[in-house]
């Protein structure tokens, strides 16, 4: 395995390298044209339609990553806002901490025994490239984990939206503690997690700010903060570089300090005043002196900037495209993200009351946001694992499960979306670069990786020699409701597979393939029942999992499997 950054490819450095979608998303196509027609007119009004397995999987698809059939009942047994407030349940339990499992033939730390936590661990120059590795594969894991709230997707959410680069930073206890703040305050306060994020050791290494002192401001994180995590860019007037230079003088002094620890200054402090510009009302910010002068300062900074009324708009704006849909129309603007950024603010900027109030509303559910969304190489990774029922050794064979993940990380890698670095501080180009944003995803290099993965995890799977991690086809179908009865099982497959519903001609064909060489359903519904009564019987066993690997092969290579 790697244990220094691997070159990258130039596409994810140069957007205008991305290609355009293949012709053959015609049918995704189709659906944005209409809706870019006519665009939906719903807002936040609670949603009071049919709670439905549509509804139920709508939702799991855009909170979690893959909605198994055991999750859709769980959560139909219920109503609608008990579903929304399990979601977003905020009990919080940090989940086991990232151990040694990378000690091999080929390297030993020396510094950490095998099965035990690194995370405090002395900085090691070769030891900490598989540290970071081996973080990458513990986040990873957590997301497969897929309990059934939103913690893992929010937390993809704000990494996305606060992003810094593994490699640029490669210290695994610094990443681990990063991670562990956005995970933390995931659905907590916005504000707080921006005062934690600015001081966080690893941001202070990622943009500079160990750096910036009275006598020579670095601008980076100033910069960022604005335009990346509470402001924007795309207003008519904005932030001007003056209030870059005085936010940066603001910042000066922050250093980090031992056992992953950040401390104060202040003699490498800016004490002088801070003018801002009238986009911030001309705010002065008085120098301050002494040991909590720093983060006096930074608190009226962060009240400047939580103050202007774009900040809630602009995160509003981020959670949409995210967790609905990528184009912000001036209708949507309107019912949508002016309430929810009214919400925000008279919540003081609390994350949870906003996605309660977007996930119960009858915009978010309105049918064309439904299936109008390409899944992200993470979605597609961890709902496929999540929904196939692929399963890792975990605990039992450390070195066989972090081997397995390391190679989902690089199948993930291979589609434009590694998590832990992405192509820069603005995060994965997806989530905003206009017009394609969603569509950056799929090329002519990336949707045959997709399709790849799905046959290899479907007829091959990741085999170490100890282990297999390869799709339960078969476990997948004995969870449908009626799995002998091939309509029902195709139905059923298509329902949670597929973002958009297939035509009566596809799911015949899908039947044909499920029955090749069967003269009716009814040698189906045999076959069958016959393994469900003799499921040790090879050959029984093997004629069923082949007519099942040959139907999901076909569905997972569909446009609609694309789709969330």
């Amino acid at each position: 395995m790697p244990h220094r950054r691997p070159e990258t490819p130039l596409a994810r450095l140069r957007s205008d390298l991305i290609e355009a979608a293949p012709e053959n998303l015609a049918r995704f196509d189709a659906l944005r044209a209409a809706r870019a027609a006519a665009p939906p007119l719903t807002g936040l009004n609670p949603y009071n339609g049919p709670w439905t397995r549509a509804e139920v999987i709508h939702l799991l698809r855009r909170t979690m990553f893959g909605a198994t059939k055991a999750d859709v009942d769980h959560f139909l047994s219920g109503t609608l806002a008990q579903a929304v407030d399990e979601l977003l349940d905020g009990a919080y339990v940090v989940p086991p901490l990232p151990v040694n499992d990378y000690n091999s033939a080929d390297f030993t730390d020396q510094n950490v025994p095998f099965g035990e936590t690194w995370i405090d661990a002395d900085q090691d120059p070769i030891g900490e490239g598989y540290r970071v590795e081996s973080l990458r594969a513990w986040w990873l894991r957590q997301m497969l984990k897929n309990d059934r709230n939103i913690r893992e997707k929010i937390t993809l959410f704000w990494y996305n939206h606060v992003p810094i680069l593994f490699y640029d930073v490669f210290s695994g206890g610094h990443l681990y503690r990063y991670l562990d703040t956005l995970r933390t305050n995931a659905l907590g306060n916005f504000k707080t997690m921006m005062k934690e994020i600015t001081l966080n050791p690893a941001m202070l290494y990622f943009l500079n700010g160990y750096l910036n002192s009275d006598d020579a401001p670095d601008e980076n994180y100033a910069r960022e903060i604005q335009e990346l995590f509470v402001i924007g860019k795309d207003l008519p007037q904005h932030y001007t570089e003056d209030d870059v230079k005085a936010a940066a003088r603001l910042l000066t002094g922050w250093r980090i300090g031992p056992l992953f620890t950040h401390y104060y200054n202040p003699n490498q402090h800016d004490t002088d005043t801070k003018q801002f510009s009238s986009f911030y009302d001309n705010k002065v910010i008085q120098g301050q002196s002494g040991t909590n002068g720093g983060e006096a300062e930074l608190d009226e900074f962060l009240d400047m900037l939580f103050g202007h009324p774009e900040a809630a708009r602009y995160l509003c704006r981020e959670i949409y495209r995210f967790f609905v849909y990528h184009a912000i129309d001036d209708t949507t603007e309107q019912n949508v993200i002016e309430p929810l950024a009214q919400i925000f603010r008279d919540n003081n900027y609390d994350i949870q009351p906003v996605l309660d109030t977007l996930f119960k509303s009858e915009h978010f559910f309105d049918m064309l946001n439904r299936g109008a969304v390409i899944k992200s190489p993470v979605d597609m990774t961890t709902g496929f694992f999540n929904q196939l029922g692929v399963q890792l050794p975990g605990d039992a064979n450390l070195s066989d499960t972090f081997f397995m993940t390391y190679v989902l990380n690089y199948f993930m890698f291979e589609q434009l979306q590694l998590p832990g670095d992405p192509p820069n501080v603005a995060g994965w180009q997806a989530y905003y670069q206009q017009p394609a944003l969603d569509k950056i995803w799929i090329n002519s290099s990336t949707l045959p990786k997709r399709g790849q993965f799905t046959e290899f995890m479907l007829f091959a799977g990741i085999n170490t020699g100890n282990s297999l991690a390869i799709a339960d086809v078969l476990g997948f179908a004995a969870s449908l409701n009626n799995p002998s009865d091939p309509v029902a099982l195709i139905d059923e497959a298509h329902e949670l597979l597929l973002g958009l519903p297939a035509s009566s001609v596809v799911k015949a064909l899908h039947k044909s393939i499920l029955l090749t060489n069967l003269p009716s359903d009814y040698y189906w519904t045999l076959g069958w029942n016959a393994y469900i009564s003799n499921p040790n019987d090879p050959i029984i066993k093997g004629e069923v999992e082949n007519r099942l690997k040959f139907l999901l092969h076909v569905i997972t290579q569909m446009e609609e499997h694309q789709l969330i």
